[in-house]
């Protein structure tokens, strides 16, 4: 699943229901190579929806299900030969609130995913953990103490940077991001931010975020979802940052970043 830009995931036509209750209707969009892609709406929108679809995860809930596509480099995932788990290890997830395994060390947190795969040698994954670690930029604050601490005893912060270490251990082409700042202090935040400008040289990534000042921050396009009485998300619009929050071709897009509603 290689291509010479990097990593490219389309969706293009995309619904999606919990059981008989249609959560999102014909969402398309790209999440372009080596860029930070934003999903923003208000609650209830189908953001995140859209985003457990990018890898498979909607239909991990019971009853969920999909239509539509989603490519990555030009393969269907939904195709019925696709394994859906070599999708989710190639489009890695990091979650709203940071989920360390409480029992596991950093460095085991750190490189679960690879155990769950097998046929690693201990020190090609502690080479791999540490790469990870300092990808995800917690290196230097965890180093003395990665073999012998819980991951649960770091700061919120730090769990959640080591949870996207856990997520690039395996390699992915692409990241997504459900709201990953939410349960973070501004500080915190402010450090994934950074990460995630760091992130997007090596990655393609796609952030769900509530916070419209996050998107301009950290995002180079920016989706604008919203679900209208009928409670089912559509997109409103899709283009680059500088123009959903400059220029914004649709009224309900400029009612909803400057404040109206939402």
């Amino acid at each position: 699943m290689g291509s010479d830009g990097g990593p490219r995931l389309e969706v293009d036509s995309l619904s999606a229901w919990y059981g008989e209750s249609k959560a999102i209707e014909n969402i398309s969009l790209t999440v372009a190579p080596h860029r930070v892609t934003a999903i923003i709406g208000p609650s209830g929108c189908g953001k995140s929806t859209v985003l457990r679809c990018m890898n498979r995860m909607h239909e991990v809930v019971r009853g969920a299900h999909a239509e539509g596509k989603v490519s990555l480099n030009g393969e269907n995932v939904y195709a019925p030969e696709v394994d859906p788990v070599r999708v989710r290890r190639l489009v890695g997830m990091v979650f709203q609130k940071p989920n360390p395994f409480p029992m596991m060390s950093i460095f085991e947190n750190a490189v679960a995913g690879l155990r769950l795969e097998g046929g690693h040698q201990q020190r090609e994954l502690e080479e791999i953990g540490e790469h990870a670690l300092r990808q995800a930029a917690l290196w230097h604050e965890v180093k003395d103490i990665w073999k012998t601490a819980s991951g649960a005893s770091l700061s919120g912060g730090q769990q959640q940077r080591l949870c996207i270490a856990r997520a690039m251990a395996v390699e992915p082409q692409v990241i997504l991001m459900d709201e990953p700042c939410s349960a973070l202090d501004p500080i915190a935040t402010a450090r994934i931010e950074e990460l995630l400008h760091e992130l997007k040289r090596d990655y393609t990534i796609a952030i769900v975020t509530h916070n419209m000042q996050q998107a301009t921050r950290v995002s180079d396009f920016t989706a604008f979802m919203l679900a209208e009485e009928d409670r089912i998300g559509r997109l409103v619009e899709f283009a680059s940052t500088p123009a959903i929050f400059n220029s914004p071709s649709e009224s309900r897009t400029q009612d909803y970043i400057s404040g109206r509603f939402g």
